[in-house]
């Protein structure tokens, strides 16, 4: 085989390899375009978040040891590549401890009960979160701490176990069900600040 021959067959095999990961990345093409648009905050950014991820996909394919776990191995390189463009850019994830913070007492629940918003309902929780537009939701999840909203994200939004999860974001799977948690919390105080701020709920002055 003359070099001519030799490029000729190099190129077509990467021309082969990059249909068939596209083939393979397809269906969750969706799914990580939406991940990376909560990691990124801006969709300028989510998109070259996305091509520098998938351009990292194809190169390390041989890497995927169980084809059955495609989903969570892109997700997965997705999340070191946007942590590997924070650090390249001076910056870290936000890690802000909850230990001593109000959220960890907050509970929706006795909030929804005590302020009673809706007192002739049986569906409180229901009721409350109509109240809210998806922008509403998001613009609320944009300001947890990414260090928690994360983990929410890939269990709640994506479906992801908490032991995926935990995989995917490279923590032990106790960390998870803590961040979970703490997430929730951050979550429900967000949701029930912003329907107060924005008039959403009507609750008693204080005295």
């Amino acid at each position: 085989m003359n070099a001519t021959s030799t490029a000729d067959h190099a190129t077509a095999t990467r021309h082969h390899e990059r249909d068939d990961f596209g083939e393979l990345v397809e269906p969750h093409l969706d799914a990580l375009y939406g991940y990376c648009v909560s990691l990124s905050d801006n969709r300028h950014d989510a998109e070259d978040l996305l091509q520098e991820a998938l351009i990292r996909g194809m190169s390390g394919l041989s890497t995927l040891r169980e084809p059955g776990k495609l989903r969570s191995w892109l997700f997965t390189i997705v999340t070191n590549t946007w942590r590997d463009r924070l650090r390249a850019r001076g910056r870290r994830v936000s890690t802000t401890s909850l230990d001593a913070s109000s959220e960890d007492d907050f509970s929706l629940f006795e909030t929804l009960a005590v302020d009673d918003p809706f007192p002739y309902s049986d569906e409180l929780h229901l009721d409350f979160l109509r109240l809210f537009r998806s922008a509403d939701v998001r613009s609320v999840f944009r300001e947890l701490t990414p260090v928690h909203r994360m983990p929410l994200i890939l269990t709640a939004v994506h479906g992801f176990s908490c032991k995926e999860a935990a995989s995917i974001l490279d923590v032990p799977l106790g960390t998870i069900l803590s961040r979970l948690h703490r997430g929730r919390k951050q979550l429900e105080r967000g949701l029930w600040d912003f329907a107060v701020r924005n008039r959403l709920v009507e609750v008693p002055e204080d005295d």
